[in-house]
């Protein structure tokens, strides 16, 4: 009966706090985060409380005690497309983010229930997954808890947490390949063929080679790109291919386009791959 008074005096010391929000400013400010990741995108909301001094883990939240894994409402994220967070695959949808606190390693808990204030709630009947990540132990004080996206890339990134001293890092991925390569053969058989997206597509993604020259070649045709453009493309291309000569003449080619229109920066990148196909 005194957990239930207790729970419910907290409860309704939220719902007053929140109602007078707007008045002053909220001691641990709310930070929204819109993260491109593959081919959508991942939301974060989560409010961020300072150190003031305090001794954090361990103490102000206990290790071992499920944490909102920020203040106010539980941290909430969403996906937009499929995820694998640390091997772990994720549907799209929304979740509430909460985690464990440990000395050497930490849990991460996504809960079905995304909208919640705190953990006052949190049940782990709940739980869609529940993994674990090392601590992380950080030199420099972090005064106020930061969430941030790390080492992003098309097809991963990190998902950073640091406070006080301590934190983890979520390594996620996601599988857009199959997805694009379809849009691709699908666009190539309708009137607008975009074959500049594609080309950069198969040449930072090391597919078939002769499709990516095919199309450059094609895109010298295109009257809407300066020629210095699938010059460099058509040159980086061809020094994939291993065919140094012709990719040195068609840099050459590219360098001369931009340095008659004026266009420094891809005069330094034609001459880059010629420096390259001359190594």
């Amino acid at each position: 009966m005194r957990k239930t008074i207790a729970l419910l005096t907290t409860l309704s010391v939220c719902i007053v706090v929140n109602t007078f929000a707007q008045l002053t400013p909220q001691p641990s400010s709310t930070q929204s985060i819109i993260q491109d990741f593959g081919l959508g995108k991942i939301n974060l909301i989560y409010s961020r409380p300072d150190v003031k001094g305090r001794k954090i883990f361990g103490a102000l939240e206990p290790y071992g005690t499920v944490w909102r894994t920020g203040a106010n409402s539980a941290t909430l994220i969403k996906f937009s497309d499929d995820v694998t967070m640390d091997g772990n695959k994720v549907p799209a949808g929304e979740y509430g983010l909460f985690s464990i606190p440990g000395e050497q390693e930490w849990t991460i808990i996504l809960s079905k229930q995304s909208k919640q204030w705190g953990a006052y709630t949190y049940k782990s009947a709940d739980d869609f997954l529940r993994f674990k990540v090392k601590t992380e132990h950080l030199s420099q004080l972090t005064e106020t808890m930061t969430l941030a996206f790390t080492n992003v890339t098309p097809t991963s990134c990190d998902l950073q947490m640091m406070w006080e001293h301590s934190g983890f890092v979520i390594h996620m991925t996601t599988d857009i390949d199959t997805k694009v390569m379809a849009r691709i053969d699908s666009a190539m058989n309708t009137d607008k063929k975009p074959y500049y997206e594609a080309l950069i597509y198969y040449y930072n993604n090391n597919k078939d080679m002769n499709k990516a020259l095919a199309w450059a070649t094609e895109l010298e045709k295109d009257k809407n790109f300066p020629p210095f453009v699938p010059k460099l493309w058509k040159a980086r291309i061809l020094l994939k291919k291993g065919d140094k000569a012709a990719a040195i003449a068609t840099a050459e080619q590219g360098a001369k386009f931009a340095a008659d229109m004026k266009t420094d920066e891809y005069v330094r990148l034609n001459n880059e791959v010629i420096a390259q196909a001359k190594k």
